[in-house]
């Protein structure tokens, strides 16, 4: 039996790219042709998997200038091939100057990870959200209101996950033969997209700790 709504939602994303395809022939600068011979973005943003945080739209960048890494809760884990894989690729071939590792306001995932409940095999995910929680959690216990423990966990990992991407061997030894590649650690207010800046800037790996930075 046909579901009409599936349909009707499966037209819509076609009409949407008849839509592109129609803007992108009228455009008149020739940036759509040079893209299709390949790509130099300078950055790369490492975000939420969440629909409402679209990396072009909250950098006011065009399709070519960000080269993009999503999952829940916008995590670096040293043992995910994933995200190391764009990482190599976009530090040693594409060159990547800026990274950006970029959090939100009202993270599922991270509330998630705040709670006891089972979700499924996500679980095993959430954990290392509730690893940056156990480093954290006198601070995050010490706030009464539960959004605001939230928001301040997922200021936390954002910070967190900014120190896991610069212990990787890629981001050190890429400093080591370069001195313009930059990690950021950001979060996005989504009412008002807002990108705000958390502070969490590393250019090397000078304030790693002795264990983590690499020789």
């Amino acid at each position: 039996m046909e579901n009409k709504e599936l349909k009707i939602g499966f037209q819509k994303i076609l009409e949407g790219n008849k839509n592109w395809i129609e803007f992108v022939s009228k455009d008149k600068t020739g940036r759509f042709q040079q893209l299709a011979k390949g790509q130099n973005p300078e950055i790369l943003w490492i975000g939420c998997a969440d629909s409402r945080v679209p990396a072009n739209e909250l950098t006011g960048t065009k399709p070519g200038e960000v080269f993009v890494h999503r999952n829940i809760a916008n995590m670096v884990i040293h043992s995910d091939m994933s995200m190391l894989s764009v990482l190599d690729y976009a530090v040693n071939v594409l060159k990547i100057k800026q990274v950006i590792i970029a959090g939100h306001y009202g993270c599922g995932g991270v509330a998630a990870a705040l709670s006891r409940q089972q979700f499924g095999i996500i679980d095993n995910w959430l954990c290392h959200i509730k690893d940056v929680y156990r480093i954290h959690a006198k601070e995050i216990d010490a706030i009464a209101d539960h959004d605001q423990k939230v928001d301040r966990l997922i200021e936390l990992n954002v910070k967190e996950q900014v120190f896991n991407l610069c212990t990787t061997s890629i981001i050190q030894n890429a400093w080591k033969e370069r001195n313009d590649l930059a990690v950021h650690g950001m979060v996005i207010n989504i009412g008002t997209g807002e990108l705000i800046d958390l502070g969490s800037t590393f250019t090397s790996n000078d304030d790693l700790g002795e264990v983590f930075a690499y020789k």
